[in-house]
């Protein structure tokens, strides 16, 4: 995991013609295009190891991890190597009726073997994070056709959780601001509590939180009719909705529950799959298997789109049905795309040979451990949370209150503005920053990091 050597910096001949035209031609994803174009963002030429460099020749440490994504970190030969050789051998071909590729079927056979605890069975592969929760959702519909339940059709989502942005994804989205805007929604989609410790109108009790919560998802299934719900959606760690660990007693209680009904459990393992979280799997850090994980992001480490949805036994054996209803009748033509393949295998040899998850347990504990000193030391700092590399630092107006920044106030985007400054590029949610670097941080390096958020909050005092 040693530093790869730093090359010379070179500047873009087109470097003006760059900037003047960020957002220019193109909307930025969860953005308004007209802040796009009034704060244009800096534009990312380079990442070496944890590092990345922009168009002005600015290295950063990228606690970003791009987008909670290189988890083995910029510029590994190895998989740009397997990228390399792939594309010599064969580009692309599709999986569709006729057909297969040697690197999907690789691929799919070490999914499967890394996932026997979970007694994963199958994959169907697809471009990334949306697409694989929303195969999640067909497979689950198309389960319980065939084992003679097609009333089964709802699925529960928890509050602050999200599951990516096609129209089943957003339905499931447990936040305003990923729905609103698109409305109305799929029918048949449902939220309930989630056990966010910080914030909920419960108890600061984390067991008590735990057993309340599990007690709302039950009668929720019991208001809905338990023979007409296909399945239960988490994360195991909520990312997005603001990196929100739940009781450790949690997923027990969720994957008894769905025992209970027949309820399908799906795991959506995008962020916390591969290392992130500590543990290899998510879910398989809380001591739970569920039905259905859905994987993207780490599958390549970024470098390529990918996403996969593993089925377990119970679910794989429901296509041994025969008739019409049995064919399965999803797919993308970039489904088990070869070059992508090549570079997953390449990026899930790293992370299990290198145990970066376990790196990920033992840093991210540091790193916990000196963001709480901070918090001690500067009263804006309402909560410091997270597994493994992936943290949350959240701000609010008034520790004793909680009032958090709203997305009109500026503070919480100088912060982040004076990090960039000195050298580190964190993610900005409202009032929350996001902290998810490559799994091959280091405690230098979270040194670091922590030290230039020290300088940015003393240096940028809040004014009402």
């Amino acid at each position: 995991m040693s530093e790869a050597p730093q090359r010379r910096f070179e500047r873009p001949a087109d470097a003006n013609w760059l900037k003047s035209h960020v957002g220019r031609h193109s909307f930025h994803p969860m953005q308004d295009p007209k802040e796009t174009l009034k704060n244009p963002p800096p534009i990312i030429v380079r990442g070496e190891g944890v590092h990345i460099t922009d168009l002005d020749g600015r290295r950063m440490l990228d606690c970003q991890g791009g987008l909670w994504c290189v988890n083995v970190g910029h510029g590994r030969a190895e998989i740009n190597q397997a990228i390399s050789a792939q594309l010599a051998e064969l580009a692309y071909y599709n999986n569709f009726p006729g057909a297969a590729n040697a690197p999907s079927t690789r691929l799919a056979a070490k999914l499967t073997e890394m996932t026997a605890t979970e007694n994963m069975q199958t994959v169907l592969f697809s471009s990334g994070g949306s697409d694989s929760t929303e195969t999640a959702f067909k497979i689950a519909r198309q389960y319980w056709k065939l084992v003679g339940e097609p009333e089964r059709v709802k699925f529960i989502s928890l509050r602050g959780g999200y599951h990516g942005l096609h129209f089943g994804g957003m339905s499931a989205c447990g936040g305003d601001a990923w729905r609103r805007s698109y409305e109305p929604l799929v029918p048949g989609f449902f939220n309930v509590e989630s056990p966010n410790l910080y914030r909920n109108p419960f108890t600061s009790d984390p067991e008590e939180l735990s057993r309340i919560c599990a007690v709302i998802l039950e009668r929720e299934i019991q208001f809905q009719v338990p023979d007409t719900v296909a399945a239960v959606i988490a994360e195991p760690i909520q990312g997005a909705g603001g990196v929100n660990v739940p009781p450790a007693s949690y997923w027990p209680k969720l994957r008894g529950i769905c025992d209970r009904y027949g309820v399908l459990l799906i795991a959506d393992e995008v962020i916390t799959g591969l290392g992130r979280s500590g543990a290899l799997f998510g879910s398989r850090g809380w001591g739970v298997k569920p039905d259905i994980m859905c994987l993207a992001k780490a599958l390549t480490s970024g470098y390529l789109p990918l996403g996969a949805t593993l089925l377990n036994e119970r679910v794989t054996k429901a296509w041994e049905a025969q008739g019409p209803r049995a064919v399965l009748m999803h797919g993308y033509t970039y489904s088990g795309h070869p070059v992508s393949c090549a570079a997953a295998m390449a990026a899930v040899d790293i992370v299990v040979r290198e145990n970066l998850a376990d790196n990920a347990a033992k840093v991210g504990a540091y790193f916990l451990g000196e963001l709480t000193k901070l918090k001690d030391k500067h009263v804006l700092i309402g909560d410091v949370r997270g597994k493994g590399l992936m943290i949350a630092v959240e701000l609010v107006k008034d520790r004793k209150t909680r009032e958090p920044f709203t997305p009109v106030d500026p503070y919480p985007g100088k912060v982040s503005d004076a990090c960039l400054e000195h050298g580190v590029m964190l993610r900005t949610i409202v009032n929350k920053f996001i902290i998810s670097p490559p799994l091959t941080f280091t405690r230098e390096h979270v040194d670091e990091v922590v030290a230039v958020l020290d300088r940015a909050l003393t240096d940028n005092v809040y004014t009402a």
